[in-house]
């Protein structure tokens, strides 16, 4: 059960937002405030990232980044430009992407400016965790796949062919996990907390594993304690102090994330859904669902409707 593919899988709603942007010297654009996750992508050449307090930070091409909560922010070909509100063409609606273009004089920019529709209410404790802007330079002996992805997203937006926008559309779902891997790539071997050490952690991990794989599963902490191979006291204190939460409270998180998603996505009745999550009874299921939800589960899944 590949955990880092399903925590994202939980948070998404729509699919990305996206559009090639280029620009020549000088230009600046304004990004206002999102409620999904935003990523910059430099195709070509460079300009510079500001931030509402005015500091900078340079980007080269190649370089990506990736705003976790959709922070207000902008891009510029020089720190002093004065920006735009950046707003793509989207009249062509057979494409999954849109178009922006600001002329000029100067160096020429080529962007790939989009944003990921992740639920904020909930989020996983993964993504959550995340600092607010994560910066992967153009490194090429790293993220080779990361790299390989960017490469063939350029060429496919530069040169479009039979079967782009089918390529074009799966390579920016794909780039999400790419950019989020290639993060954890990058924490220390020596991690003691946090999400990049549990993924890897020789007794955590199959535990999470075990967790992701089957939440309806009557899991108990020695139950769990027992696949990972400890005493039940020194797995609690080795998930909470790697996951940042108890063992029960993370599969109950889980098991209201699975539950919302088939409330969500499917016509599962709700009694089926509290059935494969772990609950014996309706009543049980729509209490638990409620305290974690705020609202029952036929509300959840009528506004879930509503909003598609």
């Amino acid at each position: 059960m590949d955990i880092l593919t399903e925590a994202v899988a939980s948070m998404r709603s729509e699919s990305p937002r996206t559009a090639r942007t280029e620009c020549r010297a000088p230009w600046g654009l304004r990004f206002h405030e999102a409620t999904g996750a935003a990523f910059h992508v430099v195709l070509a050449g460079s300009c510079w990232l500001v931030r509402p307090d005015g500091s900078s930070l340079a980007l080269a091409a190649g370089d990506v980044i990736f705003l976790r909560s959709g922070a207000e922010h902008a891009l510029t070909d020089d720190p002093d430009s004065p920006a735009t509100d950046f707003r793509p063409d989207r009249t062509d609606r057979t494409s999954p992407i849109g178009r922006f273009a600001i002329d000029g004089p100067g160096a020429r920019t080529v962007l790939l400016c989009g944003s990921y529709h992740l639920d904020q209410e909930r989020p996983h404790p993964l993504v959550a965790g995340l600092p607010e802007m994560i910066h992967l330079p153009a490194r090429r002996d790293r993220h080779h796949a990361l790299r390989a992805a960017i490469d063939m997203l350029g060429a496919e937006l530069d040169d479009p062919r039979p079967g782009s926008d089918g390529i074009v559309g799966e390579l920016i779902d794909l780039l999400l996990l790419y950019i989020l891997r290639a993060w954890l790539d990058d924490q220390p071997a020596d991690a003691t907390a946090g999400w990049a050490a549990a993924l890897t952690d020789p007794a955590i991990a199959p535990a999470l594993r075990a967790i992701h794989r089957d939440p309806g599963r009557a899991w108990t902490v020695e139950s769990l304690a027992d696949s990972a191979g400890l005493s039940r006291a020194a797995f609690a204190r080795r998930f909470t102090g790697l996951v940042g939460e108890p063992p029960l409270t993370y599969l109950t998180r889980w098991r209201m994330t699975t539950a919302a998603r088939l409330l969500r996505h499917s016509d599962t009745p709700i009694a089926v859904v509290g059935e494969r999550v772990g609950y014996g009874s309706e009543f049980a299921f729509a209490k638990a669902f409620k305290r974690a939800h705020s609202v029952p589960p036929g509300q959840y899944r009528r506004r879930a409707g509503a909003a598609s």
